[in-house]
């Protein structure tokens, strides 16, 4: 009896963690969102808080349709995780980072998105948008 009492309460420890780790991920694209002059709140609203990060990088909303690709095998996929390394890629960009940091948002996004939202990362506007002019000095 005592062995199915710690293994209930061990994955009841794992719930928590887990409702732990997504409370602050929200929180962190919660900041992203807020420092891209967006509100912060779309954060918790899925599908579109999506929407808002096409805004913020400066890609076309019907950008989002394009995930519906996912439900054609194989094929469609493949072309969401391309999709997904462009928005990483830009996301990156809009916030004045690089490739490198671009690379930790694509394979560690649950580490490198607080980074981005509770770290000194300034936004600098939409990298999709096109060219922005140079300031001089």
């Amino acid at each position: 009896m005592s062995a199915a009492l710690f293994a209930s309460s061990e994955a009841g420890l794992l719930v928590v963690v887990y409702i732990a780790v997504i409370v602050f991920e929200i929180a962190a694209l919660w900041h992203v969102f807020t420092k891209a002059g967006q509100p912060g709140w779309a954060a918790i609203i899925p599908i579109y808080n999506i929407w808002v990060l096409l805004k913020v990088i400066g890609r076309p909303g019907w950008w989002l349709a394009l995930f519906l690709i996912a439900l054609v095998p194989l094929v469609g996929w493949i072309v969401v995780v391309v999709i997904g390394v462009i928005i990483n890629l830009d996301l990156a960009k809009s916030f004045g980072k690089g490739v490198g940091f671009a690379i930790g948002l694509i394979l560690l996004g649950f580490i490198f998105v607080p980074i981005l939202g509770f770290g000194s990362a300034r936004y600098v506007g939409p990298a999709a948008a096109g060219p922005r002019a140079i300031e001089p000095y």
